[in-house]
């Protein structure tokens, strides 16, 4: 008798360890896995003047332009480099100060392949550059993706003998439509 009470305790401790093991393996199986999240689409600059930049936006001639899709409110572009090649301040919210445009435009004939931008206030439906000095605006030079890119742009600027403060930066062009 207690050979038949010890064979159906062991019998039901197999079967309840079965059962939980089945369940287990069913309700991890049910869960729903969410799909991996998107990475964030960042926005292709054009980074060379003489090339058409297909965008859904206007840009200022000073703005450095990207591929902007139609109806979009806030977006920013992939990182990128720029040779930096001027600032100036602009302290106490001070927007009157920036480069003009025909400095601009003469920094422009020195890189033809190269688009020469310059920052202003930010301002809703103005491109604005991330990891730049919130008090000054600049004068900059698109220098490419890459750091390479970059450092050789540098030494081009640097051959000028105009832009002695020249430096890199890495940044981001951004926009607020709203």
């Amino acid at each position: 008798m207690k050979s038949t009470v010890t064979l159906r305790t062991l019998s039901f401790a197999l079967l309840v360890t079965v059962c939980v093991a089945f369940v287990g393996v069913t309700t991890s199986a049910q869960r729903r896995r969410r799909p991996p999240a998107k990475p964030a689409k960042h926005l292709t600059i054009c980074g060379n003047p003489n090339v058409s930049c297909v965008t859904s936006l206007t840009f200022e001639p000073y703005a450095l332009p990207f591929q902007m899709p139609p109806s979009s409110v806030i977006y920013d572009t992939e990182f990128f480099y720029a040779v930096i090649l001027k600032t100036v301040s602009t302290a106490n919210n001070n927007c009157d100060n920036y480069i003009p445009e025909p400095e601009r435009l003469v920094a422009q004939t020195l890189f033809p392949n190269q688009k020469v931008f310059a920052s202003r206030c930010a301002a809703p439906g103005e491109v604005s550059y991330s990891d730049t000095n919130p008090n000054t605006n600049f004068l900059a030079v698109y220098a490419g993706a890459t750091l390479a890119d970059a450092n050789r742009m540098l030494a081009t600027v640097l051959a000028t003998r105009k832009f002695s403060g020249a430096n890199i930066r890495r940044m981001r062009a951004t926009i607020n439509g709203t």
